[in-house]
């Protein structure tokens, strides 16, 4: 994984554009001259790929050690004030914030008509833009000005507010209780992926029907369905109910649909959305409605509504690039999806500050499938150590067991078997460790520690039996988790007809694809 300077300064000013840059120099320069320290300080940094203090020290004239922690703390406040007032015509968020600093200094000085005006004003700019909590601070503002000063701005203006605050509060309430269920089954997710067991099912399921109780359905607004269609999503990725999903997700997509003006408010929630169906669409093996939608997503992600910032790229090319491996992956085109790896990488390390670990871990494991599946084993191993030599193994605990799992089979294929045999009861030690061994991985331990690549003899057998038990378990309940991170069943047919795996996959993918 790529290293990561740890200067929050130093990342900041990497992070700026070439307009943001100037915008600062222009802000800064207007109120300082230029041979000001923070902006000499700021000079340096950009100048430089690594963060170095003492290298640092030496370039800027007059400053002491001692006074460079002040010194970047000031820069650091001043770069983002300069960004505020770039952002403040961009972002509904920062605008209305203005607003309510701006009645607040009204307020401070005494002129309550002129702080309630701009107060309305604000609060039915929340309200078009389904800003929740931002109308919800407006109206307890209104309230306290209305409750200490004798206003008369309307008649019965207190019942007005009183009203207005409890449709606001049950509005507040509900936005957060959905909010923190999405969070809730998020976190569940990222720490053991999906459900293993029956007793894992039935916790879930008692978990999201008991938050939805708390839910009151009647009249939601745009966030509280957005964070309703999420909660579902979430909990069908959980529970491996992928139809589901679709449906939630497309319930997603079509609500940016049906609310036009929170496309260009909300892309990060839409390319979100996008995401969620392209998944949901790759696991139920939607190959045509697949390759539509990551179409209209590279559309989107091209021409964005709004301008583009750091966070929306970002995005973009997690989701994107993610979907388009998993084209690959449904039509069986390994050979050709290892070619996107170089650009990929390269974007990693880009992205290397905005993208979180375990997004790093999944993309690490998708090029290894595509080297696996393209015959190249060396390269899948060098991927999966990536992941396997990562410090937290509790970080998509999921990926860790699958990687050290698809790590044996690839040595198997190089043909170290003294290396498969040593490495067994380490993967088996760790996998009961995780407690995430299943039916699937015990099979493929036992069928390594007892396949014999001498005996040919019997070794299609061996492949052909273990098949027929994978094929058994697949269709057990809560069993269908392992088939999701590898085609185990794929590989055992090339070893059987001795072709190699990505043939096999195409084959499948041009019998399926006229369902689709």
């Amino acid at each position: 994984m790529a290293n990561q300077p740890n200067d929050h300064l130093f990342q900041l000013i990497k992070s700026l554009s070439k307009a943001e840059k100037r915008g600062f120099k222009i802000y800064a320069t207007r109120n300082s001259s230029d041979d000001a320290k923070f902006i000499q300080l700021f000079d340096a940094i950009d100048k430089v790929d690594n963060y170095d203090e003492d290298q640092l020290i030496k370039k800027l004239k007059g400053v002491k050690k001692r006074q460079l922690s002040n010194l970047k703390a000031h820069l650091y406040k001043q770069i983002l004030t300069s960004l505020r007032l770039t952002g403040i015509n961009q972002n509904v968020d920062i605008m209305l914030r203005e607003q309510i600093d701006h009645s607040r200094i009204l307020y401070n000085k005494g002129l309550y008509k002129q702080s309630l005006r701009l107060l309305g004003k604000a609060k039915g700019l929340a309200k078009q833009h389904n800003r929740i909590t931002l109308e919800f601070e407006i109206l307890t503002f209104e309230k306290l000005i209305e409750s200490q000063y004798i206003t008369r701005s309307l008649r019965n203006r207190a019942n007005e507010l009183i009203e207005e605050s409890g449709k606001s509060l049950h509005t507040l309430s509900n936005y957060t209780k959905l909010s923190n269920l999405s969070l809730r089954l998020y976190g569940i997710y990222i720490k053991g992926g999906h459900v293993r067991t029956k007793q894992d099912y039935e916790s879930i399921r008692r978990l999201f029907r008991r938050e939805l109780r708390e839910i009151d359905r009647s009249n939601l607004g745009f966030f509280e369905k957005l964070y309703l269609y999420v909660s579902y999503s979430w909990y069908s990725l959980i529970t491996q109910d992928f139809l589901l999903q679709y449906r939630y997700a497309q319930k997603m997509v079509n609500l940016f649909h049906d609310n036009p003006n929170m496309l260009e408010i909300e892309p990060i929630w839409y390319l979100k959305a996008k995401h969620v169906l392209l998944e949901a669409l790759f696991v139920l093996g939607h190959f045509k409605k697949h390759k539509k939608v990551v179409k209209r997503l590279e559309n989107f992600v091209d021409n964005p509504p709004t301008r583009s910032n750091e966070n929306l790229e970002t995005l973009g090319f997690i989701y994107l690039e993610t979907s388009r491996i998993n084209s690959h992956f449904m039509a069986g085109t390994f050979t050709e999806g290892t070619k996107m790896v170089p650009r990929l990488n390269r974007q990693i390390d880009k992205y290397a500050q905005q993208v979180d670990p375990h997004r790093i871990l999944i993309f690490y494991y998708k090029i290894a499938c595509l080297y696996f599946g393209a015959g190249d084993n060396e390269k899948a191993i060098e991927y999966l150590n990536k992941i396997i030599n990562y410090p937290d193994p509790h970080l998509r605990e999921d990926i860790h067991c699958f990687a050290r799992i698809l790590n044996l089979i690839a040595h198997y294929e190089l043909g170290n078997q003294n290396l498969v045999e040593y490495q067994i009861r380490s993967v088996y030690r760790f996998l009961r460790k995780m407690n995430d061994l299943n039916l699937v991985q015990e099979e493929i331990l036992n069928f390594l520690k007892n396949l014999d690549p001498k005996n040919r003899k019997f070794i299609k057998e061996q492949f052909r039996k273990l098949r027929d038990r994978l094929l058994e378990i697949d269709k057990m309940p809560y069993q269908k988790r392992p088939f999701l991170y590898l085609d185990i069943i794929s590989w055992l047919e090339s070893k059987m007809e001795k072709k190699p795996v990505q043939e096999i996959i195409q084959a499948k993918f041009e019998q399926n694809k006229r369902r689709y």
